[in-house]
């Protein structure tokens, strides 16, 4: 996921789904897979800007429905905030850092009470707000703290694809240069995830993107 990019000063997070209304009888895993998948259609199949805002605002309400049907599941809890992300950075304006405020709430709560869920999903999240959010005094962005996220996100998930690339682009963006190509190859082979497969494929663009803005 992108957030939003402190170091230029603009919002440019990308994150979310096409309108739909998620089917008050799915079981659990239907409800999450589906908000995975319409993530992965919007964030990699977007025709424009403005059709990927409308993709997200609808992925937010996908999301906040299936939390409230569920709130006990910290699974949901890490895609709404997702989705909140995804808005904030897709649609920018006054609203955006109130958003991703929300988002890392949500975050710290799931690793406060459930850390591990999704392979530590919550430290990849919440460590690349931490690194893509303006600082004190308009935000609450942090290098030391998205630093100790993604490590950590690491630990629990050494091989995944996210954590590898998430840390890879964080390293990127503070000039460590031939570490960040080290996790960005990492990204780049690790195993493919059932029933992701699209989103799989954008996040391999993403890394050989990086990769080739690094001279690789």
């Amino acid at each position: 996921m992108h957030l939003i990019n402190r170091r230029s000063g603009m919002v440019s997070v990308a994150l979310a789904a096409f309108a739909c209304t998620l089917p008050a009888q799915a079981a659990p895993d239907e409800q999450l897979s589906s908000i995975q998948k319409k993530w992965a259609e919007c964030q990699y199949q977007s025709k424009d800007e403005d059709n990927q805002i409308y993709c997200m605002e609808n992925l937010v309400k996908m999301s906040e429905k299936a939390l409230k049907q569920q709130p006990e599941r910290p699974d949901l809890k890490v895609w709404l905030a997702i989705s909140q992300s995804s808005l904030a950075g897709a649609d920018g304006g006054m609203g955006a850092l109130s958003l991703v405020k929300s988002a890392k709430v949500l975050l710290e709560e799931v690793i406060e009470q459930a850390p591990d869920t999704l392979a530590g999903s919550a430290y990849t999240s919440l460590g690349s707000l931490y690194y893509k959010v303006p600082g004190w005094p308009i935000g609450f962005g942090s290098d030391k703290k998205a630093e100790k996220m993604l490590k950590k996100a690491l630990t629990i998930n050494p091989d995944g694809i996210d954590p590898n690339y998430f840390y890879g682009d964080f390293l990127a963006e503070d000039g460590r240069k031939k570490q960040a190509i080290e996790y960005l190859q990492r990204a780049a082979k690790a195993p493919p995830r059932p029933g992701r497969e699209l989103a799989d494929k954008g996040r391999q663009a993403d890394i050989a993107k990086r990769l080739k803005d690094l001279g690789v």
